[in-house]
């Protein structure tokens, strides 16, 4: 599995609770990307951008209660996920890493920036990290659990064959018009058990309280405070489920980078929340952006 565009294997470190999964591509290649999934993804989700951008190395977790890292137990979190990536850090040499998360791997690769500065070069943020607008008088809660409804019955369901959950993919509306070889080995790589069981390999638990970190007027907004590596911000114009409204509207990303001049933001034309990081347009876009932080 994902021999082409360079070297690849799975890697382990000691973490609170267990061991830490996390794939590594190009290793020794040099200038690492330390790379962060959304919250029910995983590392293969890097695998476009990873194979893009050899020689350069990339090293990608499995964040704790997702993929090859499912069991590992609470604490979940921001602070816990950055302390979980400084020690996959430290376990295979490297010290300082240009960091790139895409949706709340945005919110992890914010805190691990403001807790471990003298480690980071720069960041991306992939459509995620700055903090989500939300209505009053909604609890923070239950208002991610009703936009992560789709995903948290996905997490639920179980498949009878591994091609039964490909299709279940295939008719998604991120994908219809978007489906590689490299979303396959995403998706495969996602399940958990034996048939006729399969299960998606991300924790509900885990999910849920990852999710309650990501909006205004929660932790999210801590790491914004001090910003000090050169960000870009790349934003998605259409949603989770390929709607024309992206999870960030326009209007409110250019308020937020009024408020800090350090902040770069990108629009990414023509793709989804998920595309932009899973095909061709947007990969495309996310590599020229890690590169250029470097120039």
């Amino acid at each position: 599995m994902m021999s082409s565009g360079g070297s690849y294997r799975l890697v382990t470190a000691p973490v609170r609770g267990g061991d830490l999964t996390a794939g590594i591509w190009n290793e020794g290649g040099g200038e690492p990307v330390l790379a962060f999934h959304g919250v029910t993804a995983s590392h293969v989700s890097w695998l476009a951008v990873a194979r893009a951008l050899a020689p350069r190395t990339v090293i990608a977790p499995d964040l704790r209660g997702r993929g090859h890292s499912r069991e590992l137990p609470a604490p979940f979190g921001m602070a816990q996920h950055a302390e979980d990536a400084l020690a996959l850090l430290d376990r295979h040499g490297i010290e300082t890493v240009d960091v790139v998360g895409h949706s709340m791997g945005g919110f992890v690769a914010m805190r691990f920036a403001a807790k471990f500065p003298e480690r980071v070069r720069s960041v991306t943020l992939v459509d995620g990290g700055i903090p989500l607008p939300l209505p009053a008088g909604v609890p923070i809660a239950e208002l991610m659990r009703q936009a992560l409804g789709p995903a948290l019955a996905r997490l639920e369901m179980t498949y009878p064959t591994r091609e039964s959950y490909r299709e279940f993919w295939r008719a998604h509306p991120a994908f219809a018009n978007d489906w590689s070889p490299e979303v396959e080995e995403y998706v495969d790589y996602d399940l958990v058990g034996a048939e006729p069981e399969l299960r998606a390999s991300a924790s509900g638990v885990a999910v849920l309280a990852d999710a309650v970190e990501q909006g205004i007027g929660t932790i999210a907004e801590q790491p914004w405070t001090g910003l000090a590596a050169p960000t870009v911000f790349l934003r998605a114009p259409r949603g989770m489920m390929d709607g024309p409204e992206g999870l960030y509207a326009p209007g409110y990303v250019a308020d937020w980078a009024a408020l800090h001049p350090a902040l770069t933001v990108i629009d990414v034309p023509e793709v989804n929340h998920y595309t932009i990081v899973m095909s061709p347009r947007g990969t495309d876009v996310v590599v020229a952006a890690i590169r250029n932080q470097r120039s």
